[in-house]
């Protein structure tokens, strides 16, 4: 698929959502694994009314530019890192020089299925694991917009493997956090007799995602044990497998900390993605791709009765 014919259909896509926002009667019904695919594809704007897709656009200024090893110029060229400064720059965002300080900029992204136009991709290609030497702007349907070494230009290529880090640096605003609970929303505070209370208050206030669904996660996952390790590998108070946590940039899932932080902002996240705290927790057990491709909560016995199981302790 080219790039304009990408373009046309996020602009279709978006009108469509804005047609689903202001009726209740659709004339064309949408199943859930479509209204996913289709809500994931389209760029919301921020406060200042810029959107990923508005990344996406200036990048594109710069194709054909040749690589410069520390450019940062339109005119004479850009190496990865100037790229994705200038054209951030240019839409009011003011990021670090170097791609490894980049690759930390903004909220960690879980997978590229949750990737968004705009996005910043980053990889670690040293034996060093000194951060990302390398960073490209995701502009959607696998592809991304990199400047990627001495002789060649600033090109469109397939993202040509899993990246280490996925930013999101366009701040949009989040889906309401408690979802559809079917009866009873969370609260947004927990009291001092849960553990880790504090901890947990402050990534509920802090990204929006309700105290209580926080710790029954905890409760359910690790019985609140920060040292627990299942045997699939997963790790720490809320169990993050070590992948997710390196995306999430949680460097100690052992740390209570680092574990409630990096799960908050997972499942808001996945929250906002998918809409509900039963998808966000279906997606937080078995992935978001299992969510995506069954259209609800996937048909595993074990995720199932997970999300039951959370459900219940947020409701009771």
């Amino acid at each position: 698929m080219s790039i304009d014919l990408v373009t046309a259909r996020i602009g279709q896509i978006q009108a469509q959502l804005a047609q689903f926002a202001s009726t209740t009667n659709a004339t064309t019904a949408v199943t859930g694994a479509e209204f996913s695919t289709e809500l994931t594809a389209a760029t919301p704007a921020d406060a200042n009314g810029v959107s990923g897709q508005d990344v996406v656009d200036e990048a594109k200024k710069y194709l054909g530019l040749p690589y410069v090893w520390g450019g940062t110029s339109i005119e004479k060229g850009v190496d990865c890192s100037g790229l994705v400064q200038s054209v951030y720059k240019a839409l009011g965002y003011d990021l670090p020089r170097v791609s490894a300080d980049q690759a930390r900029s903004g909220t960690p992204v879980a997978s590229m299925a949750d990737a968004r136009p705009g996005d910043l991709i980053a990889w670690d290609n040293s034996s060093r694991n000194n951060g990302a030497d390398h960073i490209a702007i995701y502009i959607g349907d696998g592809k991304m917009i990199e400047a990627p070494r001495t002789g060649l230009d600033v090109r469109i290529v397939d993202v040509p493997s899993t990246p280490d880090m996925i930013r999101r640096i366009i701040d949009t605003p989040a889906a309401a956090a408690t979802g559809s609970t079917g009866g009873g929303g969370a609260a947004a505070r927990v009291g001092t007799e849960t553990p880790y209370a504090d901890l947990i208050n402050t990534a509920a206030a802090r990204t929006g995602v309700p105290g209580e669904l926080l710790a029954a996660v905890a409760r359910q996952e690790s019985g609140f044990d920060p040292r627990a390790v299942s045997p699939a590998g997963a790790q720490g108070l809320m169990q993050l497998m070590p992948g997710t946590a390196r995306s999430l940039g949680v460097e100690n899932s052992f740390d209570p900390a680092q574990a409630i932080d990096g799960a908050s902002r997972l499942l808001a996240s996945l929250m906002d993605r998918f809409g509900t705290a039963e998808l966000a927790l279906a997606a937080y057990n078995a992935g978001p791709g299992a969510v995506t491709r069954y259209g609800g909560i996937p048909p595993y016995p074990e995720t199932q009765n997970y999300v039951r199981n959370v459900m219940a302790m947020v409701r009771n």
